[in-house]
């Protein structure tokens, strides 16, 4: 939950680069409580199934747009990428792909014109 709440506090933060285990620990906790919030849903009646949400999981949706947008920026930040390429998340599956590539590679070794590198910043 480190990760969830470290990110959540850089909760507008475009700046600065994001290590691939800052990015992926938060996808994971994110999909985790996305789940139980449907879950919560289904059980409370809340749940609507022609739009797939309910009422929980699309507050949490909305409350949780900033933070996923600014965590994949600085995830790109961290392989010397311009945090505009999020963009291609617009692009049905091509753009999910390249973005996911993106999103696994390492990050650059050193200081790059994002920052300093956060895996020896710390």
């Amino acid at each position: 939950m480190q990760w969830l709440k470290e990110v959540i506090a850089k909760y507008a933060t475009f700046r600065g680069r994001a290590r691939r285990r800052e990015y992926w620990r938060y996808i994971l906790y994110y999909v985790i409580a996305f789940v139980a919030l449907v879950l919560v849903d289904m059980l409370t009646g809340t749940f609507n199934m022609e739009s797939q949400l309910g009422f929980l999981s699309g507050l949490f949706l909305l409350f949780m747009l900033i933070p996923s947008v600014a965590v994949a920026v600085r995830r790109l930040h961290d392989t010397e990428r311009s945090g505009w390429w999020v963009l291609l998340a617009l692009l049905p599956l091509i753009g999910q792909l390249v973005l996911l590539f993106f999103f696994i590679q390492e990050g650059d070794e050193g200081d790059n014109a994002y920052g300093p590198d956060p895996k020896f910043a710390q």
